[in-house]
């Protein structure tokens, strides 16, 4: 052996196994990036420099992840002893691990893409939740996608690869270090994710108003770590903030009027007594959210397609709220704002949050007055937390596991049939009439879900086919469930109410595209409620009180939310959110609160949305921070609670 060689095998250190990985992984950050701009290049109006800069930034976040990633690796080469590390054990171990990783990250490149396809953001909260439901989701997979094409795949290019770079790979191996070098080049790796930890956070991507810039800027995996960390954010450290007693009085003047005024003087204490200016009408009401329902799958709202042919019929003979928004992009912020009347707060829905038992809710101003409460879910009401948040607060729960098999005729991953889940309900309702027990049924819909698969035979559509055909099984399900209830002698005292979850897809270059949250609001029954459009601005934190103002009831409230009804035309808005940027819709102007203290407004009067000062916001900024700032407080202090 030459001094040349010995002194060129002294200059590598078994480290290099690290920097093979970051080789790797690098150009496949790169070139996803790169897929995202070509598939979304027409929305991408930002300058060139602005898309270079998300690619830099980018670059941050791919080494701030692998620094993370590595730490177990780095202590791992940094103590084996020489003996143990050149051993066949360890040799064999480490192409076995290497092979390992590589299937792991391409099936990361493969698994956010297909989440991209769905959603169009990169891993969050939602992956986040996903992984906890393991049963649903996996189903999912397998039904929606050829999973062993796309494992055989998977496989073949990491096998690939590890032959490309087994040669480095059994070099890496036979490298001499003391523990004195190891120590140096140990400390060197650990120090980047504590600069790492220290200096990058989720805002270093916001250097656009364009979404999907902003997106292309992170890594999917980063958001995905990141995501345990920020399942309910702290709002008094993240978002702009205005004084507590003004913002007290604006909340309190926002959700009263003079017949029913704040009874409190307590900071953002919003109870109030309402009173009926008419008798009481103790009628049964079946409140049923429909996955993913978006407006513009109507008729009404421009679709073509006839997709949704008896939901547009009976829109006609129905109260039909056409500016009418939902609050979220989740099932659980649907569920949270149709039941609790409460803007959303940041990070995950109430609805998933512990200690959230015996909160003031819709379902406790019926079960005050003698109501059978009951809270009816297709699928395993554990996911998303549904059973524990409506047993704790007073619902009675049928779900999946209540269903025997005769009352089973198709079922997906995410449960039994739209059918199904509304065959059961007739047969509740059919019991509590017996006993001449009023009800109010809440029901949650599952079928218009990837894989949209339903009943064959049932619509024009094939099972499977994609969403237009969910909806209109969804569509034909409702109809049955309609027709069946009118020759029922409950269905002349009983008030239908139907409504989304969240629209279909949310996710545009705006941050908060307000099309987006656009969904269909229908109140019927045609011998109590005259059939009529009402066009004030809304949302769903208005649909308990609306609600309840039909029945003519007189309650205590601790709602958010206004009789749409009897609200002036003025006094119209709508709140909508995402998990992190907190928003306020009214006058075709958008002002929301996001982390880092950032306040945005965005005029919505013309076509194409463009930014306002926020000299030209300050009232409505104030109003925002109003309600986002006392639904915090309130959460936070335990207010919305009954004994």
């Amino acid at each position: 052996m030459t001094l040349g060689h010995f002194k060129a095998r002294t200059r590598q250190s078994r480290f290099r196994l690290l920097r093979l990985a970051i080789t790797i992984s690098l150009p496949l950050f790169f070139i996803f990036r790169v897929i995202l701009v070509v598939r979304h290049y027409p929305e991408l109006d930002d300058s060139f420099i602005t898309l270079a800069k998300a690619f830099v930034v980018g670059l941050f976040y791919d080494l701030s992840f692998l620094s993370y990633f590595l730490i177990p690796f780095v202590i791992y080469l940094w103590l084996i002893p020489e003996f143990i590390y050149r051993s066949i054990f360890n040799k064999t171990l480490v192409h076995v691990v290497f092979l390992v990783c590589l299937n792991l990250l391409y099936l990361s490149m493969v698994s956010e893409w297909l989440f991209w396809d769905e959603f169009h953001t990169r891993f969050n909260f939602i992956a986040l939740d996903y992984l906890v439901y393991t049963h649903e989701v996996f189903r999912n997979i397998i039904e929606s996608y050829p999973l062993a094409l796309l494992l055989s795949g998977i496989a073949a290019v990491s096998l690939l690869t590890y032959w490309l770079f087994k040669s480095q790979l059994s070099e890496s191996l036979e490298d001499e270090d003391n523990f004195f070098i190891r120590s140096q080049y140990a400390l060197i790796f650990l120090l980047f994710p504590a600069l790492s930890y220290a200096s990058i956070d989720q805002s270093l991507q916001e250097i656009s108003d364009n979404r999907f810039v902003t997106e292309i800027a992170a890594n999917g995996l980063y958001q995905f770590a990141a995501a345990f960390r920020n399942n309910e954010i702290d709002y008094l450290q993240f978002y702009a903030q205005g004084k507590d007693p003004d913002l007290s009085s604006d909340i309190k003047r926002l959700v009263s009027n003079s017949a029913s005024p704040v009874l409190g003087t307590d900071l953002y204490q919003i109870n109030r007594s309402v009173k009926a200016q008419q008798p009481e009408r103790p009628l049964n009401v079946i409140l049923l959210t429909v996955e993913s329902l978006s407006a513009n799958f109507f008729n009404r709202f421009g679709n073509r397609e006839n997709i949704t042919p008896y939901l547009d019929e009976l829109a006609k003979q129905s109260l039909l709220f056409t500016r009418f928004y939902a609050t979220g992009t989740r099932t659980t912020r649907g569920l949270e704002a149709l039941t609790l009347s409460v803007p959303p707060t940041p990070g995950q829905s109430i609805v998933k949050r512990p200690d959230n038992e015996k909160l003031f809710n819709l379902g406790r101003v019926f079960q005050l007055k003698g109501y059978d409460t009951v809270f009816l879910y297709g699928g395993l009401g554990y996911f998303d937390n549904m059973n524990a948040f409506f047993s704790g607060n007073g619902y009675r729960i049928i779900d999946e596991t209540d269903f025997s098999k005769e009352d089973i005729h198709f079922k997906n991953a995410w449960g039994v049939s739209d059918g199904d889940l509304l065959d059961r309900t007739l047969k509740e309702a059919d019991a509590d009439y017996s006993q001449h027990k009023p009800f109010l049924f809440q029901i949650m819909t599952t079928s218009n879900h990837r894989p949209y698969t339903f009943p064959e035979g049932k619509i024009d559509k094939a099972s499977g086919s994609g969403r237009s055909g969910a909806v209109k099984y969804t569509d034909y399900a409702i109809g049955q469930f309609i027709e069946q209830a009118k020759t029922k002698p409950w269905f002349q005292n009983t008030v239908f109410v139907i409504v989304a979850d969240h629209c279909a897809g949310s996710a545009r270059k705006a941050a908060l595209p307000v099309e987006n949250y656009h969904v269909p609001l229908l109140i019927y029954a045609p011998n109590l409620i005259q059939a009529a459009e009402i066009d004030t601005l809304s949302s769903q934190i208005d649909v308990a009180p609306t609600l309840l103002g039909l029945l003519n009831f007189n309650y205590d409230s601790q709602f958010y939310g206004k009789d749409i009804l009897h609200m002036a035309k003025s006094e119209g808005r709508a709140l909508i959110s995402n998990y992190q940027k907190l928003g306020l819709f009214k006058e075709d102007k958008l002002v929301y609160l996001a982390p880092q203290q950032h306040v945005v407004s965005v005029d919505h009067s013309q076509r194409k949305p463009s930014p306002l000062s926020i000299e030209a916001s300050l009232g409505m900024i104030e109003e925002t921070m109003a309600y986002y700032q006392s639904a915090n407080y309130r959460w936070t202090h335990r207010m919305s609670r009954y004994d």
